[in-house]
């Protein structure tokens, strides 16, 4: 995975994944595959509420260690299967208001490069996420959503 700041207010993550768009899609927005791979190492995601539509909301509560609780949630503004995600993001314990994150998928050949950019209020705000855990959680999910998506095509592939 690949982090950058971008301008003043953006930050911008890439990940490439050796599965089709619409199974990335899927993994990101249905529940029963959210459940199985979001959250970094040593975190659940226990609640997953997901209406992926515009206008529809989400919210997601990980449980880690110590019983320690994070929850973000928000709404969708634009979603086009298989290829793009529109959605605000705001973190329960975070009083610095919302992101706007865009997550695009592009496939060729088989593999899907996803995009996502999230555009903070500030440049303060923005470089406060770059200072936090969040690389590294990120860094973790993504593995473990590779994980699944090697698993599910897998399963395809059986008779």
């Amino acid at each position: 995975m690949r982090v950058v700041a971008s301008g003043t207010t953006d930050l911008v993550l890439t990940r490439t994944f050796a599965a089709p768009a619409p199974l990335v899609f899927a993994a990101l927005t249905r529940p029963e595959l959210l459940r199985r791979w979001h959250g970094a190492r040593g975190w659940q995601l226990t609640v997953c509420e997901v209406d992926p539509r515009p206008g529809g909301a989400w919210r997601f509560v990980s449980t880690g260690p110590g019983g320690a609780e994070m929850e973000l949630h928000g709404l969708f503004h634009e979603v086009v299967p298989p290829a793009r995600l529109v959605q605000t993001e705001i973190h329960r314990d975070w009083a610095e208001g919302e992101a706007l994150v865009t997550t695009v998928l592009d496939e060729t050949a088989g593999r899907t490069a996803m995009t996502v950019t999230a555009r903070y209020s500030s440049s303060e705000i923005r470089d406060a996420v770059v200072r936090s855990p969040m690389e590294r959680g990120a860094g973790e999910a993504y593995d473990r959503l590779a994980a699944l998506l090697a698993t599910l095509i897998q399963e395809r592939r059986q008779p």
